[in-house]
């Protein structure tokens, strides 16, 4: 017999034929070309390792193969194969099986660090205002200064939480949230420093630095630092003059002006887009008490600043600056927890390992002020332990514990405020005595706190 079926071994070919098409099981062919045919099954599957390693069934293999454009022809005449699926359960037999691994998700908090680092400039920027004019004013015109700049702080940190959690029914809200408090805290401040001016320009003083920072805090708010940046402007410009020109009075009091007027228009336009943005579905509008510890924890911040920088101005702007690598580090705790989570198995083993990052963190956050204390000749004391406490304090805001950081620091606050006004002791170990207690409760809070996988789930 001639033909396909001649090639058959014992029996009827058209049965054992027929028998084989019902199974679709590879051929066993022992006649000439037979070896030639298995040769080219095995260098196809060499070829598609990659494509069928990972498949689950020969199904999956048929398919690839029909998009690789084998027809029946191709199939039986150079594999040996009667149809298709014959030849893929033998390649599905062939290969391994070979199941990648999953990508790494991609890390929800990885921080910005150029946004990051833009920030803790226009923190530090604006205190050049003071070196411009610092040599107009009277030693009683630092009081109102002080009192405003205070109550501007408190207000515009819980300014800040409220339009952040309007900001979840969209930029609209979050806007006129904004738009409603940013006023209110500039006429509150100048209002505070009023009663302790002892001039009118003290006065005006007081009012522009109000302004300032109410339209500083919408900007950074709604995402404008470039616009803020170039604000200040003028008043950079003639701050970097001053060791090479003196500029006069009327420039001294007309830059500072200018940037203040320019923060406060380009905060407006601001506000002013958020009202073209999509509505989002309508929430419950939140209490202002759940804003109250904020704006707690901005007021006894700002007296821990001052009260340091009553002794060492410059070891504030060293502070002031470390609030963008400050705000990054606790971005980078947040991506590194998440890491941790994934990498342990048990509650004891993330808890060790959360507690590493958390000191890591802190580390690289207060080790850089050391040498910027021994350089401004502050004691290097009771700054980091000031950084240390303010950190972690923004590290417990952060994952929605408030309320006790804010009543820890505004206890310090406190405490340190009347040992130095009643003359108990001097500045720095007061801040010390204040500090270190608070720090380490802070500590241990935030390891017991964020130690567990729950927060950060």
């Amino acid at each position: 017999m001639s033909g396909p079926m001649a090639l058959e071994p014992g029996g009827t070919g058209g049965d054992t034929l027929s028998l084989r098409l019902a199974d679709d099981r590879p051929p066993a062919r022992s006649a000439p070309g037979a070896g030639t045919a298995r040769d080219a099954v095995d260098r196809l599957a060499a070829d598609l390792a990659e494509s069928v390693g990972p498949a689950v069934h020969p199904y999956e293999v048929a398919a690839l193969l029909e998009s690789e454009g084998l027809t029946a022809e191709i199939i039986q005449e150079r594999y040996g194969h009667p149809n298709l699926f014959s030849l893929a359960s033998a390649l599905y037999e062939r290969v391994p099986r070979t199941f990648p691994e999953p990508p790494e998700p991609a890390d929800p908090w990885r921080p910005d660090p150029v946004r990051c680092g833009l920030r803790g400039a226009l923190f530090a920027l604006p205190g050049l205002a003071y070196l411009l004019t610092g040599r107009l004013w009277h030693a009683e015109d630092l009081d109102a200064l002080v009192a405003a700049g205070l109550v501007s702080w408190a207000w515009g940190q819980a300014l800040g939480h409220r339009a952040h959690l309007r900001m979840a029914t969209g930029r609209r809200e979050a806007g006129r949230t904004l738009l409603k408090g940013a006023p209110l805290g500039a006429l509150a401040a100048t209002a505070a420093g009023a009663p302790l001016a002892g001039s009118v320009t003290a006065v005006g003083a007081a009012a522009a630095q109000s302004v300032y920072l109410a339209a500083a805090g919408v900007l950074l708010v709604l995402g404008g630092e470039r616009l803020l940046l170039a604000a200040l402007a003028p008043l950079t410009a003639g701050a970097a003059a001053l060791p090479w020109w003196d500029p006069g009075t009327v420039p001294r009091v007309a830059l500072p002006l200018l940037s203040v007027l320019g923060a406060a228009v380009v905060a407006g336009l601001a506000l002013r887009s958020t009202r073209t943005a999509s509505p989002a579905p309508g929430g419950a509008r939140p209490s202002p008490l759940r804003s109250l510890p904020y704006g707690l924890f901005g007021l006894s911040a700002g007296v821990l600043v001052l009260l340091e920088g009553r002794q060492h101005p410059y070891a504030v702007i060293a502070l002031t600056v470390s609030m963008g690598p400050a705000e990054w580090l606790l971005y980078r705790y947040r991506g590194m927890s998440v890491g941790a989570l994934r990498a342990t198995a048990t509650p004891a083993a993330f808890l060790l390992r959360s507690t590493g990052v958390l000191c890591l963190c802190l580390l690289l956050y207060v080790l850089p002020l050391l040498p910027a204390a021994l350089l401004t000749g502050a004691e290097p004391v009771p700054l980091l332990l000031l950084a240390a406490t303010l950190w972690t304090a923004l590290l417990l805001q952060a994952f929605g514990a408030a309320w006790q950081p804010a009543l820890v620091c505004l206890t310090a606050a406190c405490g340190a405020a009347a040992a130095i006004a009643l003359g108990l002791l001097p500045g720095a170990v007061a801040l010390t005595l204040a500090c270190g207690p608070a720090c380490a409760w802070l500590l241990l809070r935030a390891v017991r706190l964020l130690g567990r996988p729950a927060p950060h789930a």
